[in-house]
């Protein structure tokens, strides 16, 4: 007889946001008439940029002709958006990436999930607490960690804990870790990170043969330059770091799908032999082998995000989130609820009011207000009796639910 992964029966009943639809549409259903404001889930509701949209019909158009035509891509991407990415997203701000270090995938979090193909069972993983779920479940599925605590921590992960005490900045591990996932705009909590702390944490890899994984899906909502956007600003990164981006979130191609992860030929790690083998070419195998590449269309798509129309749409993109956020965190504040984040990240990180935990909070916000979030429980046990408030909606929504919120919860 067939038999399973057994390392899926660890996770929790469900993943957390079909967990907050659940709840979602029970409500619904029982109140049919409830005029919901959903600003759980991380999802853009504004349209693609004007530029982008144009691309997409001309490659659309290109299908249709038998010579501008496309059938299998390379894997890897399109030279032209690769050639793209590497010069106006990582050579402008002095990174040293090659084209050719850079893979187009259909998202980040499909990359950083996938990435472990290319990893032992032996490594020793850190992750923050609260963390963006996917790192630890991924792991889960993946038979690299233990049995699950009432904590809800699992047997075999070193956590990190995340909290305003610290800045929700994550210290640098006292024992030896082989992998570190930072994810820096922060997913949930909206923290940013100094180059002064990105180096500490390249200096602790390179010292330890570590291998940092750098979520930088958020970066184009930091507006102070003097901030990274990228781990590879950090001398030696190139040596000890993976950097995943997205552009769901800046483009809006939460729907197109569209992603590129970056690794340099210079990175290298441990065989069971004891020899040194570059995860580049292992990434390309891996990737040659189960990835087919993002369709020529979207590729067009998010080659005109470096368009100078594109450029100009995107930013206008960004800037009416982060007035979103801002709105959010303003009202909230004036409400006396102690509020994190929101400032170069799209997420605003809210303490739950009166004691509530943060699913009771949620069950509150949805029953009195109509209005969905995300339990911080729902990113680790240190996100307990916090809550995930996402800027990605309309700009009357936002308002609006602001307006229902803080009359239901003043402190």
């Amino acid at each position: 007889m067939a038999t399973i992964n057994d390392n899926y029966l660890k996770l929790k009943a469900g993943y957390l946001f079909p967990e907050i639809a659940r709840r979602v549409n029970t409500f619904a259903e029982a109140n049919p008439d409830a005029d919901m404001i959903k600003l759980g889930i991380g999802d853009v509701t504004e349209p693609l940029p004007e530029a982008c949209r144009t691309a997409m019909i001309q490659a659309v158009e290109d299908m249709g002709n038998r010579d501008s035509f496309r059938g299998y891509g390379p894997e890897q991407g399109y030279p032209w958006l690769r050639e793209k990415i590497a010069t106006q997203d990582f050579q402008a701000r002095g990174c040293q990436v090659d084209a050719s270090e850079i893979f187009i995938s259909d998202g980040s979090k499909c990359d950083t999930g996938n990435i472990l193909d290319i990893f032992g069972k032996n490594n020793k993983i850190a992750v923050t607490d609260p963390v963006y779920p996917v790192y630890v479940d991924t792991n889960v599925m993946a038979g690299n960690t233990g049995e699950v605590n009432e904590k809800g921590e699992f047997e075999g992960l070193v956590y990190l804990p995340i909290s305003a005490e610290n800045n929700f900045t994550a210290d640098i591990p006292s024992q030896k870790v082989d992998l570190i996932y930072l994810c820096f705009p922060n997913n949930p909590t909206g923290a940013t990170t100094t180059k002064e702390n990105l180096k500490a944490w390249v200096d602790y890899a390179k010292a330890n043969g570590s291998i940092i994984f750098f979520d930088a899906a958020y970066e184009s909502f930091i507006t102070d330059e003097s901030l990274p956007h990228s781990i590879y600003e950090i001398e030696g990164a190139r040596d000890c770091a993976i950097e995943f981006r997205s552009f769901s979130k800046n483009a809006g191609f939460t729907g197109t799908r569209c992603a590129l992860t970056v690794v340099p030929k210079t990175l290298t790690a441990k065989a069971s032999d004891g020899s040194d083998v570059e995860l580049w070419k292992l990434w390309n195998r891996r990737q040659s082998t189960k990835f087919n590449g993002v369709s020529y269309v979207v590729q067009r798509g998010a080659e005109a995000v470096y368009s100078e129309a594109g450029k100009a749409q995107v930013k206008a993109l960004v800037s009416f989130y982060l007035e979103n956020a801002k709105i959010i965190r303003q009202k909230l504040t004036e409400a006396g609820l102690s509020v994190y984040g929101g400032v170069h990240a799209p997420y605003i990180w809210v303490k739950t009011p009166n004691g509530l935990s943060s699913w009771d909070f949620f069950d509150k916000l949805l029953q009195t207000c109509y209005v969905v979030g995300t339990p911080g429980s729902g990113f680790g046990a240190a996100g307990e009796g916090y809550f995930r408030i996402s800027a990605f909606n309309s700009r009357e929504n936002v308002e609006e639910a602001m307006k229902r919120i803080t009359q239901k919860f003043k402190v």
